[in-house]
């Protein structure tokens, strides 16, 4: 392959990786895309989001059919975990996409190499050089004018330990052979809060460790409190402002050691442990100390265009800097490159236009600014909030739990953010993403019509209530 030279080598085939060497191709850029795993899809399609809400779908069905008779479905009160087809049923799911996305490299003309893709240094005559080691030792040289480089994280664990079968990241869990009965889970973030959700649902015993103050830190404080009060009703134990000291291997699995918020020492036994303390990006072993590239914390540097700091080498997903690590982020900023090295428009990612989703139960989503941060930014905020209790599809779905919180700007009424806690949070975040990508205001969105019923409906009464005008309270 060294005679060839690619207008654009993608080095990771994650969703940022795929996403920017499809778009590159319909631009009718000749693209290689370089990954290592024997399947396409990176650790979103084949050990996060996908396979995970797969198994939250389950979750989301078995607390269903634990009221079916108040839904008028006689014969499923005495519902049995068949957990052997619930973890095939969601390999099922990964292998549908993972050959979809074989399919789309061979639609999109696209030369896919199994490997491990490390740079070999700057430019030689404007041409890029990738080393590629097969599985089988082998290596190749692939050439690119341009390298997209997308090699996604890894899922943190706690210094001096390492994942096993009773110590699990995102990738052990999801390939458990029996349903634990009791779990602890490190960290309260998304990855955290969801595989609690999941457990929890289907009757293990579950407690939550998080060195923070509040769960899933990254939202606003409203939607923090309400998720505790909720977890708290849903019986989960839980630990904040706690730190994991020790982690000691038993015959009954391990023994959780931590100190909790008052300073005293603490212990807590299960069957298994999730460690969910973050990813790191996957830069260690990329040919980065050949380049002009200097890492931050390991993250990689760019500019809104996606450009590191060696000249036509980009970056993308989750190894870039000042990003969130979320397959949706590496996507589009995959979309942003393939567009600007075609010459065609483009617009850079905005960090305070990004949605959060978090699948547990209830949903989160949110977009733009907390009201904390709108302050910090010395806006004049006017903020309203509807409770889904008042909205008539929540009823329908037996999901009254939660709310819609709107952060205005007072002076021009410009939405400024949107955070959700409720039933089908994670998918009518669009329409308040679209508000604020168009710098809609609170009066604009209220004379939007919205169908009725349904959970959408909640944003109109969420909107209007910035304005003290809610129709369904």
């Amino acid at each position: 392959m060294a005679d060839q030279i690619f207008d654009l080598v993608v080095v990771g085939g994650g969703p940022a990786g795929y996403t920017c060497a499809i778009r590159a191709s319909q631009f009718g850029l000749k693209t290689a895309l370089i990954d290592a795993n024997e399947r396409l899809g990176g650790t979103c399609l084949l050990w996060g989001c996908i396979p995970t809400k797969a198994m939250l779908f389950s979750a989301e069905l078995w607390d269903h059919l634990k009221h079916a008779e108040k839904y008028g479905i006689d014969g499923v009160s005495d519902p049995k975990l068949n957990w052997k087809n619930l973890i095939a049923r969601k390999d099922d799911v990964i292998s549908r996409h993972t050959k979809g996305l074989d399919f789309l490299m061979k639609k999109n003309k696209i030369t896919a190499i199994k490997g491990y893709g490390r740079l070999t240094g700057a430019a030689k005559d404007g041409v890029h050089s990738v080393e590629v080691k097969s599985a089988d030792g082998k290596t190749q040289i692939v050439q690119g004018k341009k390298v997209v480089l997308a090699m996604g994280s890894d899922a943190r664990m706690l210094p001096g330990y390492t994942a096993d079968e009773t110590i699990l990241t995102n990738i052990e869990i999801l390939k458990a052979p029996e349903f634990p009965k009791s779990l602890v889970v490190i960290g309260a973030g998304a990855v955290g809060v969801e595989f609690a959700s999941v457990f929890k649902s289907f009757g293990a015993e579950v407690t939550i460790i998080e060195a923070l103050p509040r769960l899933v830190n990254v939202e606003d404080e409203d939607i923090s409190k309400e998720l505790l009060r909720l977890y708290k009703k849903r019986g989960f134990e839980m630990h904040l402002s706690a730190k994991v000291d020790k982690l000691e291997k038993n015959d009954g699995g391990v023994l959780v050691h931590f100190t909790t918020s008052d300073g005293k020492g603490a212990t807590k036994q299960a069957e298994k442990v999730l460690v969910a303390i973050g990813r790191a990006p996957r830069t260690y072993d990329a040919g980065l100390d050949k380049t002009n590239i200097k890492l931050d914390r390991g993250f990689v540097p760019v500019t809104e265009w996606m450009e590191t700091t060696e000249p036509g080498v980009y970056a993308i997903g989750d190894i870039v800097a000042g990003l969130p690590q979320l397959a949706h982020v590496g996507g589009m900023a995959g979309l942003v490159v393939a567009a600007k090295l075609a010459g065609k428009y483009a617009k850079p990612v905005r960090r305070d236009r990004i949605p959060g989703c978090t699948y547990c139960d209830p949903q989160i989503a949110s977009v733009g600014l907390t009201e904390a941060q709108a302050k910090e930014k010395g806006f004049q905020v006017k903020v309203g909030k509807f409770p889904f209790v008042g909205n008539s599809k929540a009823t329908i779905l037996d999901a009254h739990d939660g709310f819609v919180k709107v952060v205005a700007d007072a002076k021009y009424g410009e939405i400024l953010g949107v955070h959700i806690i409720g039933p089908y949070a994670t998918e009518i975040i669009a329409e308040a993403v679209t508000a604020i990508e168009l710098e809609a205001t609170v009066e604009e969105m209220m004379f939007t019509v919205h169908a009725h019923p349904t959970v959408a409906e909640a944003l109109l009464d969420g909107f209007s209530s910035v304005e003290g005008l809610a129709v369904n309270v």
